[in-house]
């Protein structure tokens, strides 16, 4: 196994591209990405997680790499992708099959794993994902890991999280023609939830909610394993969307007030404070009331949050999850969003900043940055089962360093 590996994610979203390049000692405990490079640009060739102008997505996914590329000084050739949009779905599913040998081997799990695939789904829509739940050997059931035990029967029950084919192959096309290989798409549920969970709260029980531009993301995990997840259709896009409605300004204007002087919290704000929009747009010069884009604010955010209780109200974990909500994604960072979701959940709530994380950590250090850091964190730990396709060996990808430098000069 190399010593060093270079890994890249590409967290494709409705607002933003992200690429993040980390190294990966093979060799250091725990195996701590550090982070090399990050790339950001916009995303305007996607809406709701599905591809609307594939050029311009193209486009906008090499403009995320190319930064990337230069700040950590590598070129990226695979990418581990992040992806969500209310296309996707899940189900638990459940596998069974014999055991021939005298004890339960890592071909017997994977058997069994494949037994817990074979399940309808509809024919528009394609696996992404798999997560083992439990296992159970004989009548012996809750077994985290069942490799060395005897028996005859093995059993699985297991999280599937699905698709829409086009939309994935859409997205797959886009990145293809971005010059770059896709080593594995995951989920936005999965991946923002390694970046932020540790063990101990995925043992509690937690909830991570990944508040997007276009859509919102649910995980739940107890006793360490997923237990529910779903992506709704709705996001901070629907707040600066309120907000242009409700002011009567565009939607860039709506963005930027949005981000500059945005709350949730409208009885803490004067009824007489005012935004002066000529002070951040050409367009827009009419004056608006602060307090009044708060109460929008603050209505759209109660219903995403009373949407995620609805969710732990079908799974009867309503205000029963120890370790509680943690909030990523970078429409959460509105003064408030905290007190309201504590509000509406019932739940302690914090901000789920990126854990066990190296490198230019400042660079990072964000919660809109959870998926991207999911996914790369997903790779890394799956890498083994893509051949370390992901993985670059550090010296290989320094010696193609000067072929590629070459080809960025005019």
């Amino acid at each position: 196994m190399p010593k060093e590996r270079v890994l890249a994610s590409l967290d494709i979203g409705s607002a933003k591209i992200r690429t993040v390049v980390a190294v990966v000692d093979a060799e250091s405990e725990g195996h701590v990405p550090n982070v090399i490079g990050v790339g950001i640009s916009p995303s305007l060739g996607m809406r709701k997680g599905h591809v609307i102008d594939v050029e311009e997505l193209i486009h906008n996914i090499i403009s995320s790499l190319e930064d990337a590329e230069r700040m950590a000084g590598v070129p990226i050739n695979h990418v581990f992708v992040g992806m969500s949009g209310a296309h996707i779905e899940s189900f638990d599913s459940r596998g069974v099959i014999a055991i021939s040998g005298p004890e339960i081997t890592v071909e017997d799990v994977a058997r069994v794993i494949d037994a817990a695939q074979a399940v309808s789904i509809p024919a528009n829509h394609r696996i992404l994902h798999i997560e083992p739940k439990a296992y159970a050997v004989d009548e012996q059931h809750g077994i985290k890991n069942p490799v060395g035990m005897t028996g005859i029967r093995l059993e699985v029950e297991a999280h599937i999280i699905t698709g829409h084919v086009q939309h994935v192959k859409n997205l797959e096309k886009c990145v293809d023609q971005a010059g770059v290989d896709i080593d594995a798409i995951v989920p936005a549920t999965i991946a923002s939830s390694e970046a932020v969970l540790t063990k101990r709260q995925k043992e509690l029980g937690v909830v991570v909610i990944d508040v997007g531009a276009g859509c919102t993301s649910i995980a739940v995990f107890e006793e360490g394993t997923i237990l529910h997840s779903v992506c709704l259709p709705i996001g901070g896009e629907s707040v600066t969307n309120d907000i242009a409605i409700g002011l009567r300004t565009s939607i860039d204007t709506a963005e930027k007030i949005k981000i500059e002087f945005g709350s949730v919290l409208p009885q803490e704000i004067a009824e007489r404070e005012m935004i002066d929009l000529s002070s951040v747009s050409k367009v827009d010069t009419q004056t608006v009331s602060k307090r009044y884009m708060a109460e929008i604010m603050q209505a759209r955010y109660f219903e995403i949050f009373s949407l995620v209780k609805e969710q732990l109200k079908l799974i009867g974990r309503s205000g029963m999850l120890p370790a509680g909500a943690l909030l990523t994604g970078a429409a959460v960072k509105a003064p408030g969003v905290l007190d309201l979701a504590r509000d509406t959940l019932g739940l302690p709530v914090q901000m789920g900043f990126p854990v066990d994380i190296g490198g230019v950590i400042e660079k990072v250090d964000d919660p809109a940055y959870a998926t991207s850091l999911g996914t790369l964190i997903w790779g890394m730990r799956e890498g083994d089962r893509f051949g370390r396709a992901g993985g670059v060996h550090m010296k290989k990808a320094l010696q193609s360093v000067g072929t590629w430098f070459k080809s960025l000069l005019p």
